[in-house]
Order: C-alpha cells, then sequence, then structure tokens
C-alpha cells in the first residue's frame, strides 16, 4: 500500500515526531511510506531522526506537502488519490482528501468549536485515534466522537533486571524539551524543579544530583542558560540537546525520575499545559528509575501511585515522596522493580501491533 503521513511539527523532532516516525517505521516493514514535507529537508530530517531519535526511516519517500496553505485545495484532493490512506497529525484541523483519512490528536484542542463542516468532515475519516486517554477525553467531547488510544511507543530494554540497580548513582532525573507558554512560564516546568531540588539542599540533602537533560531549538539557547544561572552554586546539572543514545544512559544511571508539566497551570481551562502522556517517564522507569511526577495528563495512565512510583500535587509532597525514597532503600528497590515492571505495557512491538489493528 502508498500511505501518506504529515505532522505539521517535524523539524521539532521531539517526542510527538517520535510518534510520528514511529509510525513511519512499522509502517515501512511491508508497505510504501510518503513523507509530505518540503523535499529539500528530507536528508537532514532522516539523518537527525537516526541521530537524535534513534529512528531509521531511511526507506520514506518526502514529497511535497499537499498540506501546505499555499496548495490549493482542488490540488490536494487530486494528489491525495494517489495514496490508499493518509495519516494526519492534527492540531485541531480536518483536512478533506480523497483517500481513507486518519487523523491523529496528541493534545486536547478544547479551542476548536464542533462545526457543521466538522461534523461533515468527521464523516468522511476512516477513524481518529489519541496518544492517551487524557487526550482521548478532551477530543471526544470536542468533537462528540468516539476516538481510539494508541500509547506512543517507548525506548525500552526489556531484559533490564532490578540487579542493575546496584550501578545507579545519587541522581534524580528529569529529561524534556524547552518551551514556554503564552504568558512566559515554562511548559515543562524546569525552573520549578530546580528550585524544589535547591529547597532540599538547603535543607541538608547531600551527595545526590539533580540532572536536567533538556532540548531546545536555537531561538531558546538564552533561556536556557538562564537555567543555569538558577541552578548556580548546587549539585544540578544540564545537559543539552542529546541523543537517544546519550539520553538512555541517564536512565541506567538515575534512581529517581521527576516530572512537573503543567504545575501551577489553569488546567481545566488550559489542558493541553498537562503532559499528554509521558513517554520519558515510562523510559525512565523501564531502566529502574522510580517516578515522583505530578498527578496531572497523561501521567496518571503510567504511574500506579506508591506502587511504581509517586504522584505529586504540591512542591511540598514532590520534596516529601523524595526524601522518602532517598532515606528508604529498600523501598526504592521495591519501587524501581515495580517501575521496570510496569513499563514492560508500553514496550515491545506493542505500538506496531494496535497501529495496524486501528489501519487495517
Amino acid at each position: 500500500m502508498k500511505i501518506g503521513i504529515f505532522d505539521p511539527y517535524l523539524d521539532a523532532l521531539s517526542g510527538g515526531e517520535r510518534y510520528m516516525l514511529g509510525i513511519a517505521k512499522c509502517l515501512l516493514q511491508k508497505h510504501e511510506v510518503f513523507v509530505f514535507w518540503d523535499q529539500k529537508d528530507e536528508k537532514t530530517i532522516k539523518d537527525q531522526a537516526l541521530y537524535k531519535l534513534g529512528i531509521d526511516i531511511e526507506k520514506a519517500v518526502f514529497v511535497s506537502n499537499i498540506f501546505s496553505k499555499e496548495v490549493p485545495l482542488i490540488s490536494r484532493l487530486k494528489s491525495s488519490r494517489f495514496y490508499d490512506l493518509i495519516i494526519f497529525l492534527s492540531n485541531g484541523s480536518l483536512p478533506f482528501v480523497l483517500t481513507n483519512l486518519y487523523i491523529h490528536f496528541q493534545f486536547p484542542t478544547v479551542w476548536v468549536k464542533g462545526s457543521l463542516i466538522n461534523g461533515f468532515k468527521l464523516k468522511k475519516i476512516s477513524a481518529v485515534f489519541c496518544n492517551s486517554f487524557f487526550t482521548k477525553k478532551y477530543i471526544d467531547k470536542e468533537f462528540g466522537i468516539k476516538s481510539r488510544v494508541l500509547y506512543p511507543p517507548a525506548n525500552i530494554n526489556i531484559k533490564y533486571q532490578i540487579s542493575n540497580i546496584k550501578n545507579k548513582e545519587n541522581l534524580i532525573l528529569t529529561v524534556g524539551r524547552f518551551g514556554r507558554l503564552p504568558e512566559g512560564n515554562h511548559f515543562k516546568k524546569q525552573d520549578v524543579m530546580i528550585s524544589a531540588f535547591k529547597q532540599m539542599i538547603d535543607k541538608g540533602l547531600s551527595s545526590w544530583e539533580f540532572i536536567l537533560v533538556i532540548s531546545y531549538r536555537e531561538k531558546d539557547i538564552e533561556e536556557v542558560k538562564e537555567l543555569g544561572r538558577l541552578a548556580k552554586g548546587y549539585p544540578v546539572k544540564i545537559f543539552e540537546n542529546l541523543t537517544m543514545r546519550e539520553i538512555s544512559k541517564f536512565y541506567k544511571k538515575a534512581k529517581i525520575y521527576w516530572h512537573a508539566a503543567g504545575f501551577g497551570e489553569d488546567l481545566e481551562k488550559h489542558p493541553e499545559r498537562a503532559e499528554h502522556f509521558g513517554i520519558s517517564t515510562v523510559e525512565a522507569m523501564g531502566a529502574g528509575a522510580v517516578p515522583v511526577v505530578i498527578n496531572a495528563g497523561g501521567q496518571k495512565e503510567i504511574v500506579e501511585d506508591r506502587k511504581n512510583g509517586f504522584l505529586w500535587d504540591t512542591i511540598d509532597d514532590l520534596t516529601m515522596f523524595t526524601t522518602r525514597l532517598i532515606n528508604n532503600k529498600k523501598l526504592l528497590i521495591k519501587m524501581s522493580e515495580a517501575a521496570i515492571k510496569r513499563s514492560k505495557v508500553f514496550a515491545g512491538d506493542r505500538f506496531c501491533r494496535e497501529l495496524n489493528s486501528i489501519l487495517f
């Protein structure tokens, strides 16, 4: 089959692109895959996908973007007939095409209101699928549909054993891209976590480090440097734009994993500001790091509170649960083992199998 894939954020190569390029990788096993994007960027994106994300899409073919605003509707409709199906990552928009169309949502789009034209478009769509039940709840309500859930692919060593905890270091880790919300707040709340760790050090914590792995675009470099200034004088290290292989080494070293996206935000009004799923949390758990993550968004679908990690609502909770793990080695080992077991729910060939059940 000839399958087209469109992701409007492809050049970001972040978590969402791991999802969409993961789809391409699965489908390349049996089908021809075409990516709608500027063809002059083909080599760069393919090289970066392999280098940064560890995803080989060399056999995918980049073609002109028929979903560009500059492409007339008639031209798009004619071009779409070449494909047996198209997978479209939506930011709320629903396109017209003359083939089987599958819509994917990665975050709540509460700013999109139901309309007659959207109702008509939805009747022409083969299926809608989301990256989490958190996202699904809002998409279903917004569009009046019943979408399906396909959890993202996770890079997990399914043979990882709890015995590897002996090789771990006194590290707390967080992994995430840098971004700002319209009001100026950090999306992933790296500044909040740095401040929380500084509080723990000021209260007597010693022999522990906080590691932040941050991906960012060149335009954000000065603000990332500001995080470094915030952490100055404390055992905090920031590593920038690492590859998946390099990040995996930190997962293996860390004993505890932090996540804070959505903290301090009005998530009733802006649910998209919570973590939509949390691939990094799953991958950290797969390497035995115990998650201490915010009780919001897709994190609640990953971590079973007090069984394979902790869910927190306040900074006091975050530091209290973390201190509990630091001071209780037996609890840390027990939860580490449970975290590894839980992560395997999201691992293996599950992603490709479930994707095929949606498409075919």
